[in-house]
């Protein structure tokens, strides 16, 4: 059985994969924020910024796999969408504003991009040799 969506048809193992996969994604990021955080402090957004740099590094990856269809869907869209956070990432950058720390605020939104962007690379990278 087949459900149209936007993507185009998606198999109905497909959606119930991507409910289970979103949810241990969610999970995933809040026990690695709070592990973070606990080690580290909240002063700075760190257990954000690895969430995100590790969850680029993983969809690098997986675009590097050359996975798609339902695959990409469940381990990408679902998995990795639901770990990944730049809603999150945001709205600490706007409390680090809020709070006059504009180069921490700065150095989250710098080094995030530029970290970022390095790490779905070196997935990617990484993804075409496996």
């Amino acid at each position: 059985m087949y459900v149209d969506s936007v993507a185009g048809k998606v198999s109905a193992w497909a959606w119930i994969g991507v409910a289970v996969a979103g949810g241990a994604g969610a999970c995933a990021r809040f026990l690695l924020d709070g592990w973070v955080a606990a080690r580290f402090g909240r002063g700075l957004p760190l257990g954000t910024f690895a969430v995100n740099i590790s969850g680029a590094f993983l969809l690098g990856l997986l675009d590097g796999l050359a996975l798609n269809g339902d695959a990409m869907a469940v381990a990408g869209t679902a998995t990795i969408g639901a770990y990944t956070t730049f809603s999150t990432w945001m709205f600490e950058t706007q409390r680090l504003a809020e709070d006059g720390e504009f180069t921490a605020a700065a150095l989250n939104v710098g080094a995030s991009l530029v970290v970022g962007f390095a790490a779905v690379v070196l997935g990617h990278l990484l993804g075409t040799r496996l």
